[in-house]
């Protein structure tokens, strides 16, 4: 059914809202992602949307995810959909396989800004603005029958290319194109945003405007969604966030909070529905409906205290009544696959609600990263800006050395400064950098240090956080070679190795199966939390970003250009390494192995 038509005959006394989703990178979180969706119809949203990756970076799997919802799950489901870069015909594949799939709704987006000639990149020309995708969908007789929608950004675009009035003219023009009701980019001033609503209506643009919500669930995630999207946030937010930044549970316990004030106070000011951005995690938009008295289908369980005396009665059982409820409950029981994280970490629902670090567990549903409207993780601006022109290999280890040193914020493989944590190891990874070994993630040993640490902490207060040490690299492939002959020589069992590069070769002394927690942490009250997990498809799937990166990287530069040639040269040749060292009680372990020995690495 078409979203706009929904909003028309929902009850105008009872908030509507969707889901955002974005697809998982691994098969197994992509599963696990369908188990959460199906938990979370439950809680009766008007439609889902699914997002859409830069340049249809995404599209299987978007189209997967949005298939299953629309076709087996009978959700409606809102298709997000970039026009720029895009190779040509790739929108209209698009669109045909929606409307295969029984998909009514479009969310039309632009994406990065449109590459233009000085990228040298065969994209399909019709598409500049998401205007453009607006009007073609409405004037071509094939896809006439969408639903579409568009974004709004109530603090303004990120790329900041014209202001308030601007973007406000650029809104006009995507409604009065035929755009049928518009998503707003997230955001956390709601006095701001009730200002530029009003003056969206006095725009004369009268379709329903679905405010997005974010509800924060780490301060880490928050600091990053709000840079990636260019978010205002107020100063009070801030106050009240710093001081329980190292607290996880009181973050998102705050976020929780927040987006029901927010919600209400904008429901005071005429908004009748919302949009949240999940970012594929259940417990807290659950908990926010459920403040807002709108999470009644979902049962809550509770544990029971087995007594002899049943006082209080809502928080204990006799023997026999529980021997009863539990022969009674098993002999009716569906015997249904469990759901990943059952067992593993207390419930389906919030197994992984400290995700922490890149890594992750490649089951969770909330595996990868959403960059919301279909933007590039690295820009041709910074690229030149900060990165340079590389012309040989003595540039490229340059260029990573300057990042360890803080003289760029950025590489084309991390999109911050350089952390806390790091720097913890910065000699050791300034070494290898020097060697001409680019690192490009890793971490220090970690044993027993606090959950409030303000470096290395994680999760509820008053409990304790474990790290094994790691570190990854790009290498030439004679360097994998001594690598592997020094583990099997010297590693003595303490150290795991993942290798792979391009074309898919890759090299491993893990088991097939093995799985390496390398972050875990032990709270009251629950089990253990393994939070950073290291494994094949952890690996692959983050190996195949990196390489791609390398391309995306070299395509800003000319063909056959010196710059070009090394990037390119780079991702042909160079392997990704990963090691982990499994002694996390010794700090040094990892960086004694490399560098001391009977034949140091380096």
């Amino acid at each position: 059914m078409k979203f706009i038509d929904k909003i028309a005959k929902h009850d105008k006394r009872r908030l509507f809202y969707a889901f955002e989703f974005f697809p998982p990178k691994t098969d197994q979180g992509l599963e696990n992602l369908v188990s959460r969706i199906a938990r979370m119809v439950g809680l009766d949203p008007l439609a889902i949307s699914v997002t859409w990756g830069a340049g249809g970076s995404t599209k299987e799997r978007t189209l997967d995810l949005a298939g299953l919802t629309q076709v087996e799950y009978g959700i409606d489901t809102i298709l997000h959909l970039t026009c720029t870069n895009m190779v040509q015909g790739l929108v209209d594949e698009a669109l045909r396989a929606a409307k295969d799939r029984g998909i009514e709704n479009i969310l039309a987006l632009r994406g990065d800004p449109p590459r233009g000639k000085e990228h040298w990149e065969p994209t399909d020309p019709r598409f500049q603005h998401g205007v453009d995708l607006v009007r073609y969908i409405k004037t071509t007789p094939e896809f006439t029958h969408f639903c579409v929608g568009v974004a709004a950004y109530p603090d303004g675009h990120p790329d900041r290319d014209t202001d308030e009035d601007g973007e406000l003219e650029y809104l006009k023009q995507k409604v009065d194109a035929g755009a049928d009701f518009i998503v707003t980019q997230l955001f956390y001033d709601v006095d701001n945003f009730l200002r530029w609503f009003g003056k969206v209506r006095a725009k004369g643009i009268t379709v329903p405007v679905i405010p997005g919500i974010m509800p924060i669930q780490t301060y880490a995630s928050f600091l990053r969604m709000t840079k990636l999207c260019a978010t205002r946030v107020p100063p009070s937010i801030m106050q009240d966030l710093v001081p329980i930044r190292h607290d996880d549970q009181k973050v998102k316990d705050y976020g929780v909070k927040l987006a029901v004030d927010m919600i209400r106070q904008m429901q005071r000011g005429g908004i009748e529905g919302v949009h949240f951005c999940t970012l594929n995690l259940e417990k807290s938009v659950t908990r926010v409906l459920e403040a807002l008295g709108l999470a009644g289908n979902i049962p809550t369980l509770a544990n029971k205290l087995i007594a002899d005396f049943t006082a209080p009665p809502e928080r204990t059982l006799t023997p026999h009544t529980a021997t009863d409820r539990a022969t009674k409950e098993l002999a009716s029981a569906s015997h249904l696959e469990i759901d990943a994280g059952k067992g593993e970490i207390n419930s389906a629902a919030d197994w992984d609600d400290f995700p922490n670090g890149r890594f992750g567990d490649f089951k969770s549903p909330a595996y990868g990263e959403t960059d919301r409207w279909g933007s590039s993780a690295i820009q041709s601006a910074a690229a030149v800006a900060q990165w340079g022109n590389p012309r040989t290999m003595e540039d490229l280890t340059n260029m990573f050395l300057r990042y360890l040193q803080s003289k760029i914020p950025t590489t084309p493989f991390s999109p911050t400064p350089l952390s806390p944590e790091s720097l913890m190891i910065y000699p050791h990874l300034e070494k290898l950098t020097r060697r001409g070994w680019w690192t490009v993630g890793s971490q220090p040993a970690v044993n027993g240090v606090p959950s409030t640490d303000e470096v290395v902490g994680w999760g509820p207060k008053g409990g304790y956080v474990y790290q094994k040490c790691f570190v990854e690299f790009f290498v030439e492939e004679q360097d994998v070679e001594k690598i592997i002959k020094k583990v099997k020589e010297e590693g003595n069992g303490w150290i795991n190795y993942f290798a792979g590069n391009v074309k898919g070769e890759m090299r491993t002394n893990v088991p097939e199966g093995g799985r390496n927690a390398v972050t875990w942490g032990v709270f009251p009250g629950q089990e253990i939390a393994q939070t950073t997990i290291i494994e094949k498809e952890s690996f692959l799937s983050w190996k195949d970003e990196a390489f791609s990166i390398w391309t995306e990287w070299a395509s800003f530069y000319p063909p056959n250009s010196q710059e070009r040639s090394l990037l390119e040269g780079v991702r042909d040749q160079r392997w990704l390494v990963s090691l982990v060292h499994h002694d996390f009680m010794d700090a040094s372990a990892l960086w004694t192995f490399l560098f001391k020995g009977e034949s140091p690495l380096v």
